[in-house]
C-alpha cells in the first residue's frame, strides 16, 4: 500500500481516534487503527470493542492495501512533521509502515491485519437524522449524571426517539437529569430506545455538524457526520425506572437566582467536608441560609434572598452535584420543589428553554 496526502488533512481524522483506542488492554491491536487504502479512499478505522469510529478521506493513491498501526504513535509522528508538508505513508514487506516527510523519515511495526477484530457496518437505510447543535446541548445536560461501576446500565445514558422527539436521561443513582426536545423530521417507524455509552457520547458531542444520521441494528447504534460514522455497542440491561424517580407532588417551591446561588454555594462549600461536600440549608420564607463544617478545617455560612411561601424545611445536598447543574443552564433563575429533608428534590430552570431539563436531587444527612 503507498498514498501521499496533506499533514493537516490526515491529522485531523486521526486526532478524532485518540479518545477511542485503548491505552491499556490485554490486546494490543485495540491500540492500533487500521487503514484500508481502497479504489477511490483511505479509510481508518478504530475500536476498543464497544464503541468505533470510521472515517474516509481521498488522498493520492498509488497502491491499495490494508494495514494496522498504532493510532497514538501515528499521531504523533504526523503532529511532528513541518505544517505544509506532504507526508507519504508505503507499507513495506516485514510488517513495517514507512512515513516520510521531506528529510522526515520513520519506520513503525504493525501488527497483522487478520488479528483486527471486526467492525459492524450501518446500512443507513432508515432515513433517520438528529439535528446536532440540540444533541450536543442535552448530552452536556445529562453528561456529568453518568457512573462508570459494574451495573453496566448505569454506565451510559437511556435515548428515547419517538413521535419527533428526542429524550436522553442519566442517572448514578444519587441524582438523575432528563432532557427533552422535539426533533424536525425524524421519520421514525416505530419508538426507539437504547442505553448509549458515556464514552461514545463524549465522543460525539464532540461532532460539530449540523447534522447527524442515525441507525441502528440488534447490538449497535451508528452515529455518522460528514465523512465520520460513530459505532457505538448498545449497553445491555434494563435502565432504572426514570419516570417513577421524578417528583410529582413536591408542593414547597423555591425560586432563586442562579448566579446568587451559585455564588454562595461556591463559598461555603469552601469549608465543607472534602468526601461528602455536604451543605445544609434552611429555608424559610424569603430566606435561604447555607451552613456547612469540617472538624480539620473550620465552618462557613451564608444568605441568600429567595422567593419562598412554603414550609420551613433544613436539608442536606452535596455542592458538587448542584454546581454541577448550575453550571449548565442559562436560565437567570431555578426553580426547587421540594417535599421534606428525606424527599428527594426536583430541580429545574424557571425559565422556559428549548431544551427541556429536570434535575432530581436525593437529600444527604449533614
Amino acid at each position: 500500500m503507498k498514498f501521499i496526502i496533506e499533514k493537516e488533512k490526515i491529522l485531523k481524522e486521526l486526532q478524532i481516534f485518540q479518545g477511542i483506542l485503548e491505552k491499556r488492554s490485554t490486546m494490543p491491536i485495540l491500540a492500533n487503527i487500521l487503514i484500508s487504502v481502497l479504489e477511490d479512499r483511505i479509510e481508518i478505522t478504530g475500536t476498543d470493542l464497544e464503541v468505533g469510529i470510521k472515517c474516509h478521506f481521498p488522498a493520492k493513491m498509488y497502491e491499495k492495501g490494508v494495514i494496522t498501526i498504532s493510532g497514538k504513535k501515528l499521531f504523533e509522528i504526523v503532529k511532528s512533521i513541518s505544517e505544509g508538508k506532504e507526508v507519504v505513508f508505503e507499507e513495506s514487506n516485514d510488517l513495517m509502515m514507512k512515513i516520510s516527510a521531506g528529510d522526515s523519515q520513520f519506520k513503525v511495526l504493525c501488527l497483522s491485519k487478520e488479528d483486527y477484530p471486526p467492525v459492524p457496518e450501518p446500512k443507513f437505510i432508515k432515513n433517520i437524522f438528529l439535528q446536532g447543535d440540540k444533541v450536543r446541548e442535552m448530552i452536556e445536560k445529562v453528561y456529568f449524571s453518568i457512573t462508570q461501576e459494574q451495573r453496566y446500565y448505569l454506565n451510559g445514558a437511556l435515548m428515547m426517539l419517538k413521535n419527533d422527539t428526542m429524550e436522553l436521561v442519566s442517572t448514578d443513582g444519587h441524582r438523575l437529569a432528563y432532557t427533552s426536545v422535539s426533533m424536525d423530521n425524524m421519520n421514525l417507524e416505530s419508538e426507539i430506545k437504547g442505553i448509549v455509552s458515556k464514552k461514545t457520547l463524549g465522543e460525539l458531542k464532540k461532532f460539530e455538524d449540523d447534522s447527524i444520521e442515525f441507525d441502528l441494528d440488534e447490538n449497535n447504534l451508528f452515529f455518522r457526520v460528514g465523512n465520520r460514522t460513530l459505532i457505538s455497542r448498545v449497553i445491555d440491561g434494563k435502565f432504572p425506572n426514570y419516570e417513577a424517580v421524578i417528583p410529582s407532588d413536591n408542593k414547597n417551591i423555591m425560586i432563586v437566582s442562579r448566579e446568587e446561588f451559585t455564588d454562595a454555594i461556591r463559598r461555603v462549600s469552601l469549608l465543607s467536608a472534602e468526601r461528602s461536600r455536604g451543605v445544609k440549608f434552611n429555608i424559610e420564607k424569603d430566606q435561604l441560609r447555607l451552613f456547612s463544617s469540617s472538624p480539620e478545617i473550620g465552618e462557613a455560612k451564608d444568605k441568600v434572598e429567595i422567593d419562598y411561601d412554603g414550609e420551613q424545611i433544613e436539608v442536606g445536598f452535596n455542592s458538587q452535584y448542584l454546581l454541577d447543574f448550575l453550571s449548565i443552564i442559562k436560565s437567570d433563575k431555578v426553580r426547587f420543589e421540594l417535599k421534606d429533608e428525606n424527599s428527594a428534590v426536583l430541580i429545574k430552570p424557571e425559565n422556559n428553554e428549548e431544551i427541556e431539563y429536570k434535575y432530581v436531587l436525593m437529600p444527604m444527612k449533614i
